[in-house]
C-alpha cells in the first residue's frame, strides 16, 4: 500500500512539475530569442576576417547578454585590428518588449529596440533616428538550427531610413551547445 502511494504521489509531484515548467517556458520572456542562445563562429570569406560571438541569459534570466570579437585583417592601408562589442538585451518597462543597449572596443554605444518577424526567424536591433547622427540597424536570420545570417546596417545622418550594409556574413553554431 505504501509504494502504490508513493507512486501516486510522484506521479502527482511529476504533473505539477511539468505544468511549472511549462508555464514557466510559456511565460519565458527569451523564448523568442531561443534560435540565438549559445555560442557561434563565423563563417567569413578568406581575408574578410574571423570572429565568434554568445548569447546568453544572465542575472538569474533578467536578461539576455550578447559577447562578440572579431579579428579584421589588414586591408586597404588599415591595419589589422581586433573589435570587441558587448550588449545587454532586456525586457522593456511595459515588459512586452524588449530593448538592448551595445557598447564596443571603439568607444561606440548604442541603444536598440529588438523586434522579430511574425514568424520568429528574424531577429532585428534598431536604433531611434536622432538629428545629426547616424541611425544603426543589425538583423539575426535563422537559416536552420545552427545556422544564421548577420547583417549590421547604417544610415546615414539626416536619413534615418537609407540604411546602407556595412557588414555581412554568416555564422554557425558551435556542436555541443
Amino acid at each position: 500500500m505504501k509504494k502504490v502511494i508513493a507512486r501516486i504521489l510522484f506521479s502527482l509531484l511529476f504533473i505539477l512539475a511539468g505544468g511549472t515548467l511549462q508555464a514557466q517556458a510559456k511565460d519565458d520572456p527569451w523564448d523568442p530569442f531561443r534560435f540565438l542562445i549559445g555560442d557561434w563562429v563565423g563563417e567569413g570569406k578568406e581575408g574578410q576576417g574571423s570572429g565568434y560571438f554568445s548569447l546568453i541569459p544572465d542575472l538569474q534570466r533578467k536578461v539576455l547578454v550578447r559577447k562578440n570579437h572579431a579579428q579584421l585583417p589588414a586591408a586597404n592601408g588599415r591595419p589589422a585590428a581586433v573589435h570587441e562589442d558587448l550588449m545587454v538585451i532586456y525586457k522593456s518597462e511595459d515588459g512586452k518588449s524588449h530593448k538592448a543597449i551595445y557598447f564596443d572596443s571603439e568607444d561606440h554605444v548604442i541603444n536598440y529596440t529588438a523586434t522579430f518577424s511574425p514568424d520568429k526567424q528574424t531577429l532585428t536591433f534598431i536604433s531611434a533616428p536622432a538629428p545629426g547622427a547616424p541611425r544603426f540597424r543589425l538583423t539575426y536570420q535563422k537559416e536552420g538550427d545552427d545556422r544564421v545570417g548577420i547583417k549590421f546596417e547604417i544610415a546615414p545622418p539626416g536619413k534615418p531610413e537609407e540604411f546602407k550594409t556595412y557588414l555581412e556574413g554568416k555564422a554557425g553554431k558551435k556542436s555541443g551547445k
